[in-house]
This record gives C-alpha cells, structure tokens and sequence, in this order.
C-alpha cells in the first residue's frame, strides 16, 4: 500500500498504544456499526493472527468495541468502553479464530441489531488505515475514508449501468468499484467508493432499480453517515 502522507503513517490522534492495534481497530468497529445502520445489541468478535494473540494487552477488543458504540480514535471513552456497552444494553462476546492466508491483523465481528444482522471482516493495515475485505458472505475492498455505497442486489443484466446512471445524475464521481455476486441471477454487491456523498436525491434513484435490495453508507470522515437504512 502507498501511503500518502505521513499521518497515513503514524497514525491519526488516538487512544491506546498502537494505530494498526486501536485505531484500526476502533475504525473497523466503526464502519461495522455503520453497515449495521443501527446501534447493535450484539456484537460477537472474532480476532485472528496478532490481534488474536494481543487484543488484551494493546487494548484492541475496547477499541473494536468503542469502535462499535460510534466512538472516533481519540474519544477518552474508549478506555472503559465494555462498561459503556453495559449501558447501552450490548452483548459483547469475544473469541479467537484461525484462518488461512490473512493479514495478521484481522477481525471478524457479527452484529445484531432490532432490525437485522450484519458480518464483515476486516483487516488493520498500518497507521490507523484499514481495509474491509468481505460483508456478509461477499467479497469487497474498501476503506471508509471515502463516502462508499454498500449495495446489495440481485444479479440482473443492467443494474450495474443503473447505479453508475444514478450516480452520474446526482453529480457523483466513481473512485473505485467492487462487485461481487453468489452466482448467476442470485444476490450481487457492488460497492462503489465516491469523492462525494450520495444526497438523498441519488439515494431515492438508486432504489427504485428492481434490482436493488438494500444499500447501506459507509464514511469515517467527516461526519457519521445517518443510522438507519439508507
């Protein structure tokens, strides 16, 4: 990976010793909740490599979790974040898993909400930055550092050109594009990192294809995308 400046390198501001260790972590938790679209109620983590063997000693399962309350890198309540999710009324249950070819800074978190479950799998890459490598069964490559729609969809001839139409509509530029689908004429996710947020303009467009079953927001920037489907 290229790192564009050297906060890319050191890390942003944060709590806790380690930006691959914290405030990847608390990122990765971040863009969970976010794909969520609601505060959870359950959260099972799974770390994987050196997350697995010393989430305890760099504070990484209370960055995931604060991550998971919506706290950014630098929030002071990431230090006491499982008595905050006490609060909030969310389960928290952590494990340690083992899975071939990975970067060895990985986790997997399953969440339940009132209105649906979510999994993804995520990597920390170095200097806070991440990389979100698969959401519910689909494979997919983003950050979060651009405005990026999550969406899922069938598998149907034009539906690609229909979302990039919407997105021309609405003035938005395409930066990069992941499609993934389980098989032919089955469910698809295209997920479509922008150098601008759709607006609800875009949004409305985008769910009228037939196609389109469910699109979820993801950005860290700035400010925290709206809970709630998109």
């Amino acid at each position: 990976m290229r790192f564009k400046d050297v906060f890319s390198i050191i890390g942003p501001a944060m709590i806790g010793p380690s930006s691959s260790h914290t405030a990847g972590a608390a990122r990765l938790g971040r863009i969970a909740r976010q794909l969520l679209a609601e505060p959870p109620v359950r959260a099972d983590i799974t770390f994987y490599g050196s997350f697995a063997d010393t989430y305890r000693g760099h504070g990484t399962d209370l960055a995931v979790v604060g991550g998971l309350l919506g706290y950014d890198t630098d929030d002071d309540r990431i230090t006491d974040a499982f008595a905050h999710a006490k609060d909030e009324g969310l389960e928290i249950a952590i494990g340690r898993g083992s899975m071939a070819a990975i970067h060895p800074n990985t986790v997997t978190i399953r969440l339940s909400g009132t209105g649906g479950t979510m999994e993804m799998t995520g990597c920390s890459i170095g200097g806070g930055n991440v990389a979100v490598a698969a959401v519910n069964g689909f494979s997919v490559s983003f950050s979060g550092v651009s405005p990026t729609l999550v969406i899922q969809h069938t598998d149907r001839p034009g539906t690609i050109a229909a979302i990039a139409t919407a997105l021309e509509h609405g003035g938005i530029n395409i930066a990069t594009m992941t499609v993934d689908r389980k098989g032919r004429n089955g469910e698809a996710m295209s997920v479509l990192e922008t150098d601008q947020p759709a607006g609800e303009d875009v949004l409305a467009r985008l769910r009228e294809w037939p196609a389109v079953l469910d699109i979820r927001i993801v950005y860290l920037a700035g400010e925290t995308p709206k809970e709630g489907r998109a």
